[in-house]
């Protein structure tokens, strides 16, 4: 696989570890907000009673996906190709990029809340 990859973009790891960071500092980078201050609660905020915000899914829902996940409940991600995701974990202080390509037709979501959770543990150590 190239080191490049896709999130419906291209860019490598690190440049959507930025942008995850972006979400994960409430859109301020160094002293400069980027983003309007409202911006991240509204995307990571369920429309309606979906699972899914402005651009991201997420976990604070009532809807049966969002409890399921295995992931904490103030996370939210965007979601690509084959299973490609960036999890943003404010209570964690912590986001997770996961590029790698699945075949599963769920995008291996629960192959994405294992992941999340060792992570979790790994700096618990």
């Amino acid at each position: 696989m190239d080191e490049r990859s896709s999130l419906q973009g291209r860019a490598s790891a690190r440049d959507w570890a930025k942008f995850g960071l972006l979400y994960l500092n409430d859109g301020v980078v160094g002293d400069k907000r980027i983003l309007h201050e409202d911006w991240v609660d509204f995307c990571a905020a369920a429309t309606l009673d979906t699972d899914y915000g402005a651009g991201f899914f997420t976990n604070r829902s009532e809807h049966d996906y969002a409890k399921g996940r295995g992931i904490p409940r103030d996370a939210f991600f965007a979601s690509g190709t084959l299973g490609q995701r960036i999890v943003i974990l404010p209570s964690q202080h912590m986001e997770v990029v996961r590029l790698g390509d699945s075949v599963d037709p769920t995008g291996d979501i629960r192959g994405l809340g294992r992941l999340v959770k060792e992570a979790i543990a790994a700096t618990e150590r």
